[in-house]
């Protein structure tokens, strides 16, 4: 459904993304950030189905091209740590909401485990952001005060979490009272379809929340 495009960063240079249009004039767009396996065809049919909801939607690839394979943890997690956290924010995510809004129009953020830790700090750090959605993740301790997340934030998270433990989750959801989280019995990555950690309750629940959410903000 969807094609992949070049787009610029807020520094100049081009990072290329994934884009799914919605076909309707002036709509709303969102921004997707890949989980730590890369800009894997499940995060491409998140953007897929965004479209079909009324969203423009785009994922940057932050690996520049790579994707791991789902069983390979371990080189997952080294593409993950040499990712520049606040730099992929400031420079490809805010690229791509400047990407989605030059025709003026709302636009929101949204990602997955360690793109949920990259929309909390767009969140934080994005002016153009107009509200964001995290999934089953949070940016490193001491990376963002929870307390300078002015917009409207949402976010999902799995009660049976060895990364993003419900007391984490807590901690972070304490600092700043006009959070909208929730928790569900599931695992982390509870929303990947393509892994044996998929809940389709917690997936299809919070999914539902997210749109009307978007609806609410966008």
């Amino acid at each position: 459904m969807g094609t992949k495009i070049s787009f610029t960063r807020t520094d100049g240079k081009m990072v290329t993304g994934y884009l799914a249009k919605t076909g309707h004039a002036n709509a709303p767009g969102v921004v997707v950030i890949q989980e730590w396996w890369g800009l894997q065809d499940q995060i491409k049919g998140i953007c897929d189905r965004l479209a079909l909801s009324g969203y423009e939607a785009l994922a940057p690839d932050l690996y520049a091209g790579a994707i791991i394979p789902y069983h390979d943890s371990e080189a997952a997690a080294r593409e993950m740590n040499s990712l520049n956290f606040l730099e992929a924010a400031d420079q490809v995510v805010r690229g791509a909401v400047q990407y989605l809004g030059k025709t003026g129009v709302k636009v929101g953020l949204t990602g997955f485990c360690m793109g949920g830790a990259v929309t909390i700090l767009g969140a934080a750090r994005i002016p153009e952001v107009a509200a964001a959605v995290a999934f089953y993740g949070l940016p490193p301790d001491g990376a963002v005060d929870p307390a300078d997340i002015k917009i409207p934030l949402q976010g999902h998270y799995a009660n049976t979490d060895d990364y993003m433990t419900p007391q984490r989750v807590d901690a972070f959801a304490a600092a700043n009272l006009g959070l909208e989280f929730y928790r569900y019995d599931a695992d982390h990555g509870f929303m990947n379809e393509q892994r044996d950690v998929h809940q389709r309750v917690a997936a299809e629940l919070s999914w539902e929340r997210m749109l009307k959410f978007w609806k609410k903000h966008l």
